[in-house]
């Protein structure tokens, strides 16, 4: 009896340890950040309360990060050019499916206003 108990207690310790130790996890589909120069139109989308900047260039959208959003606000319509740290997050449904690319500026330094 106390020999079973002990071998149970042993088998659930080590099964809830091995989720612990993600060896082949992913870095939750973001690449590490690159320095990047950037054209485009700045434009306000979102709502109210989850308003967001984004620069729209003639291949790609850059969404400009939360906190660096004051500095392109007044620029709404024109188009500029900004240099800052690029990161890719890949975005996936609830099903596992991909969704596309989102690419997020952050360390924003504007070069030109037109």
């Amino acid at each position: 009896m106390n020999r079973n108990f002990f071998l149970a207690f042993l088998f659930l310790c080590l099964a809830a340890s091995l989720p612990a130790h993600g060896a082949k996890e992913k870095d939750g589909g973001k690449t590490k950040p690159v320095v990047i120069q950037v054209s485009g139109t700045v434009r306000l989308v979102g709502t109210g309360l989850f308003q967001e900047i984004v620069i729209t260039g003639s291949d790609d959208e850059w969404y400009v990060n939360n906190e660096e959003m004051s500095k392109l606000y007044d620029f709404q319509h024109r188009k500029v050019t900004v240099e800052g740290e690029e990161t890719v997050v890949e975005l996936r449904f609830a099903g596992g499916m991909s969704a596309g690319v989102r690419r997020i500026l952050r360390n924003i330094k504007i070069i030109s206003i037109e």
